[in-house]
């Protein structure tokens, strides 16, 4: 089964999370089931000192769970990072489409977010051509050869996925 997924890419401070925050909010008000990744090129902690979690972790755990009736959250030690591939393959196949916050080098559909305060520059569209962008969410008219779509218009960045990865 392939999982259907859209990379929402930019430059920092653009807001990617913003703009994710109320498309999944969209796309759940329209009945689907909606998975996200956010990509950290950093190092991260879920989890913290003091908690159990935590503790079990540090003990050596080369994975943790923890779960509740509500949800669960999993701490998975790894030598590499997986690939998004591997991780759409194994945690998302319960979910209509996968949104994911980054992973400008991966060869999924991208959406491009620009505003013209923070570049004049796009991402996919400025030294390189990245071949795998689907559309760009702009504050201001651009001439291109994708779909340009209006950034304070979530509904609108919804239609374009629901119509073009869920139809």
């Amino acid at each position: 089964m392939t999982v259907k997924a859209v990379s929402f890419v930019a430059k920092s401070g653009t807001g990617k999370t913003t703009l994710l925050e109320k498309v999944i909010a969209s796309l759940k008000d329209r009945g689907y089931r909606v998975g996200v990744v956010k990509h950290d090129a950093h190092r991260f902690d879920i989890d913290h000192p003091g908690k159990d979690s935590y503790r079990l972790t540090a003990a050596g755990a080369d994975t943790m769970l923890i779960s509740s009736p509500e949800k669960l959250a999993m701490v998975k030690k790894h030598a590499e990072a997986p690939s998004i591939e591997e991780i759409l393959s194994t945690y998302f196949t319960d979910v209509d489409i996968v949104l994911t916050e980054g992973f400008k080098k991966s060869s999924m559909p991208k959406i491009e977010l620009h505003r013209k305060e923070r570049s004049s520059r796009l991402l996919c569209r400025g030294d390189e051509f990245d071949a795998t962008l689907v559309a760009v969410a702009s504050d201001e008219q651009l001439d291109l050869d994708v779909p340009v779509l209006d950034l304070n218009d979530p509904p609108q960045v919804a239609d374009f996925i629901e119509q073009s990865f869920l139809k």
